[in-house]
């Protein structure tokens, strides 16, 4: 019998979780567990069977906004629109839960934010970079 050969399915969106000189750090933040945050982001990408991942980097950049979290789009997501979601001052449960579940329904571009998040949305580094440059008179 032969075997069919089917496209591989594509890359799911991703939690990108700063862990770098000032996210994730106790002196900066020692009322919030780190840890048990990235845990449960961890343990809710496993249980979504392939919905969404998670991947830790050092710095992302705006450290006055720690923790930061990116949801990066998938790329079905990055085809209808959907660009990386920068999410400053991203600890409390209620916040940790809302990314979840944003990640597990497709994240940018193949859902809509929670309103609660984008109040927490921050400019990326180079977003910051170009307006700057914009601004800067000829």
């Amino acid at each position: 019998m032969p075997t069919a050969i089917r496209p591989a399915r594509g890359r799911p969106c991703t939690l990108v979780v700063c862990r770098g000189c000032c996210c994730g750090q106790p002196l900066k933040y020692p009322g919030w567990d780190h840890a048990a945050q990235l845990r449960r982001f961890t343990a809710a990408a496993t249980a979504s069977e392939g919905r969404f991942a998670v991947r830790v980097t050092d710095c992302l950049g705006p450290c006055d906004q720690a923790n930061i979290v990116v949801l990066s789009p998938s790329p079905e997501g990055r085809r209808r629109g959907g660009r990386p979601a920068w999410i400053g001052w991203s600890m409390g449960a209620d916040c940790t839960e809302e990314i979840i579940r944003w990640a597990h329904s497709g994240g940018p571009g193949l859902a809509p934010a929670p309103l609660t998040l984008e109040l927490q949305f921050v400019e990326s580094p180079a977003e910051r970079r170009r307006r700057q440059e914009q601004d800067r008179p000829a």
